[in-house]
C-alpha cells in the first residue's frame, strides 16, 4: 500500500564473519526449531550442504533437503512446496543455502508453508539474502516479476571464509551490483517514489546506499585480492557487507530506478540474460548516471572505479556478439515495462534510453581496452 510514511526492513539479524557457519545450529536452536528444510542444489550441496546437514542432526534437528534444480520459478517452488508440507506439530524453518536464485527459492519455499526462513549465502554476487523480494523468472531465465515475503528473513549468516573459497566473478558482480544503489535510491527519494515496503524511503537507506559506495571505492582493490587468494581479511569483510548488507537495505528500503529496470531488458535477450546479475546492474548503473545526467568528471570517475575493480560489463563481455548490432528494440521495450522507471527524474522515451545503452557501451568498451564498433 503506498503511504506517506516513511518505511525500512531489515533481517531479523544479521551475523558476518569467517565460520560463521559454524553458529548456525544454536542460532536455530534459539529460534525454537526442530526441523529443518535445506534448500541447495547439487554443487553447494556436494561441497557444504551435506556437512551442515550431519552437523545439525549432530545437533539432534531433524533435516529435510529441498533440491533446487537451477531456476527460481513459479513451478519449481510449487514442487518444493509440496514435496516439503510437514505435520503441525513440527516446528520448521526453511534454510536457504547456495546463491541468489536458491536463496529466493526457499523464500517462495517460506511464503508457501507459512514458516520462517533462514538465509545463508555461499557467494555474494548480489544482494538477495537480506531482503524480502522473491525474484521470478522462466525456464528460459527471463525475468518474469517479484513476489514479496510478509517479513524479511529470520536470519542472514554470511561466512565470509565461504565465500572467499567462491569464483572471485560472483564477487565482482555483487559489488557491480552495490555500487548501483547509491545513485537509485537517490533518484527514487527524489522523484517521490515508494520503496519495497510500500512507503517513502528513509534517510537510513540513502545512507546505507552511499557508505556502502564508499567502501568499495576505499577497499574494493584490497578485498578482490583477498577473495581471489581466498583468505579472508578486513577489506573482504567490509566489501562483503557492503555487497550484502548496505547494498540489500539499500535497494529494499531505499528503492530502485534505471540501472535495475535495464535488467529486465537483458533478460529478453538471450545472448545477454545469462550475465550474472550484478554484471547487468553495473552496465545499467553507467546508463543512468547518462541519463541523469550526473557531471562528467563524477561519470568518469566512477569508471575508472569499474577498471580498477576489473568489472568486465560491456555489451560484448556480458554476452553479445560484437559481429551483430545490439537489439535495443528489445531491450528498451522490455525496460520500459519495469516499474522502477518511474522511481526517476522525468518520464523517459525510448529513444534516448537507447542512445545512453550505446553510449554506455562505448565507455566501457573503451575502459575495457576494446576498439570501438
Amino acid at each position: 500500500m503506498t503511504t506517506a510514511l516513511r518505511i525500512a526492513g531489515f533481517p531479523g539479524r544479521y551475523i558476518q564473519g569467517p565460520g560463521a557457519l559454524q553458529a548456525l545450529g544454536a542460532q536455530l536452536r534459539e529460534m525454537t526449531a526442530n526441523k529443518i528444510l535445506l534448500v541447495t542444489d547439487d554443487v553447494v550441496d556436494a561441497v557444504v550442504g551435506v556437512a551442515v546437514r550431519d552437523e545439525l542432526v549432530t545437533q539432534g534437528f531433524g533435516v529435510q533437503r529441498l533440491r533446487f534444480a537451477g531456476e527460481c520459478t513459479r513451478a519449481a517452488i510449487a514442487g518444493l512446496i509440496t514435496a516439503a508440507r510437514e505435520p503441525p506439530r513440527q516446528r520448521c524453518i526453511v534454510v536457504g543455502l547456495g546463491g541468489g536464485k536458491a536463496l529466493d527459492t526457499a523464500k517462495g519455499v517460506a511464503k508457501g508453508l507459512g514458516l520462517p526462513v533462514v538465509i545463508v549465502p555461499t557467494i555474494a554476487s548480489n544482494d538477495a539474502p537480506t531482503s524480502r523480494l522473491i525474484v521470478l523468472y522462466d525456464t528460459d531465465h527471463r525475468l518474469l516479476g517479484v513476489e514479496l515475503l510478509e517479513r524479511n528473513p529470520a536470519l542472514v549468516l554470511v561466512d565470509t571464509a565461504l565465500i572467499a573459497q567462491a569464483p572471485v566473478r560472483f564477487l565482482r558482480a555483487g559489488l557491480g551490483d552495490a555500487l548501483s544503489k547509491k545513485f537509485e535510491a537517490a533518484a527514487c527519494a527524489a522523484a517521490g517514489g515508494t520503496n519495497f515496503h510500500g512507503g517513502r524511503p528513509p534517510w537510513a537507506a540513502t545512507a546505507l546506499a552511499e557508505r556502502g559506495y564508499e567502501l568499495i571505492a576505499t577497499r574494493g582493490e584490497d578485498g578482490l585480492a583477498a577473495a581471489a587468494a581466498g583468505h579472508p581479511s578486513d577489506a573482504l569483510e567490509a566489501i562483503i557487507e557492503a555487497a550484502v548488507l548496505c547494498s540489500g537495505i539499500g535497494f529494499e528500503s531505499g528503492g530502485l530506478s534505471i540501472a535495475h529496470a535495464l535488467v529486465r531488458g537483458f533478460s529478453a535477450v538471450p545472448s545477454l540474460a545469462a550475465a550474472l546479475h550484478g554484471e547487468a546492474v553495473a552496465f545499467g548503473t553507467v546508463v543512468q548516471m547518462l541519463l541523469e545526467p550526473r557531471p562528467p568528471q563524477e561519470v568518469e570517475g566512477h569508471l575508472r572505479l569499474l577498471q580498477r575493480l576489473g568489472m568486465r560489463v560491456s555489451l560484448e563481455s556480458l554476452g553479445h556478439d560484437p559481429r551483430l548490432p545490439p537489439d535495443l528494440d528489445t531491450i528498451t521495450a522490455a525496460t520500459m515495462q519495469a516499474p522502477y522507471l518511474a522511481n526517476f527524474n522525468r518520464p523517459l522515451a525510448a529513444a534516448p534510453l537507447k542512445e545512453a545503452i550505446r553510449e554506455a557501451d562505448r565507455r566501457l568498451r573503451a575502459i575495457e581496452g576494446r576498439n570501438p564498433y
